[in-house]
């Protein structure tokens, strides 16, 4: 039997991708076959609505009340709109909008909304940036990832879990969907910022043991895009990364947009990007004097508000939106 190919890309700093073929092991190429079997092309219209894990998610040992939109009256909106915050996620899953044929340029990206690891604001955080993707000839999809926290010690572990499954199903069908599992990119916000930042820090270690021919697929993201991200930052020296993220020449290029007067400080982005340069990984950052946390891509009336305009200047040289 024919192994089938898929394409690499060597990344160095400021420049873009250069593609390679990358004769794939046949371990790897029978989970990509087993992975198609489970699978079939996804319908037009509405966005398609995946499982993420093919039963209970590891680690979940009690049941939680069933999910719901915990948004109140009062809330604060944003953008002039109320936002759906999203409690009790017991059961994680993608959401996948695809761009008009025509347009479609073979990229994918897993959406994480943010939420401080309490809730998810699944709209303003996640199906608005998926429709803003599919604008731009880009696969978007909203990963509906467990929440409330699960481990009070490392309250990313669950979500970074669902994360990391996400790509290696996102990657494993490709090939029906037409995406090219060399382009398949993260972004998040805020605690999503922290899931998709550690998601592509710690690609070569998943964090649950592996369930299936999915998981025999990389995890690793091709590039992350990081808005306002948090908890990078150590709380008693805030200028400081906390000391258990690592950043070498494999952490995938990354894009960040930031305000000077978020709440969650910059330095969470800042240090990042500092620490990528170092290693020589290609990165973006645009700090911002003003535009406050959590505006997502509603128009808030500030300049930071163009940061998804940015982010597709960005995308577009480094070879992701072929």
């Amino acid at each position: 039997m024919t192994l089938p190919l898929l394409v690499s890309r060597t990344f160095v700093a400021g420049r873009r991708p250069v593609a390679r073929r990358l004769v794939v092991a046949p371990r790897f190429s029978l989970a990509i076959i087993v992975c198609g079997m489970m699978c079939s092309l996804l319908p037009a219209g509405e966005p398609e609505v995946v499982n993420v894990w093919p039963g209970k998610p590891p680690g979940e040992t009690k049941d939680l009340p069933p999910e719901s939109n915990t948004t109140k009256p009062d809330d604060k909106p944003v953008g002039n709109r109320t936002i759906i915050k999203l409690g009790n996620v017991s059961t994680p899953t993608l959401a996948i909008y695809r761009p008009a044929k025509e347009a479609d340029t073979g990229a994918a990206v897993i959406v994480c909304p943010g939420g401080g690891h309490h809730i998810l604001a699944y709209d303003h955080e996640g199906t608005e940036v998926a429709e803003w993707l599919t604008g731009i000839g880009v696969t978007g999809i909203v990963l509906k990832y467990r929440v409330p926290a699960r481990d009070p010690e490392k309250r990313w572990r669950a979500a970074v879990q669902d994360a990391q499954r996400a790509v290696s199903v996102v990657r494993c069908k490709a090939s029906l969907w037409g995406l090219d599992p060399a382009r398949i990119g993260i972004l998040g916000f805020s605690a999503g910022g922290e899931t998709a930042g550690l998601a592509a820090l710690l690609h070569a270690q998943r964090q649950y043991d592996p369930l299936d021919a999915v998981d025999q697929v990389p995890c690793r993201p091709d590039f992350a895009v990081l808005i306002y991200p948090a908890y990078f930052d150590r709380k008693d020296k805030p200028w400081e990364l906390r000391t258990d993220i690592r950043v070498d020449a494999a952490t995938p290029p990354m894009f960040f947009a930031h305000a000077f007067d978020d709440r969650v400080p910059v330095a969470n982005s800042v240090l990042l990007f500092i620490e990528l340069k170092k290693a020589g990984v290609a990165a973006e950052l645009h700090a911002y004097a003003a535009g406050g946390h959590g505006f997502g891509m509603r128009n808030t009336g500030q300049p930071i508000n163009t940061w998804p305009q940015r982010c597709g200047e960005w995308m577009k040289p480094q070879g992701y939106l072929q």
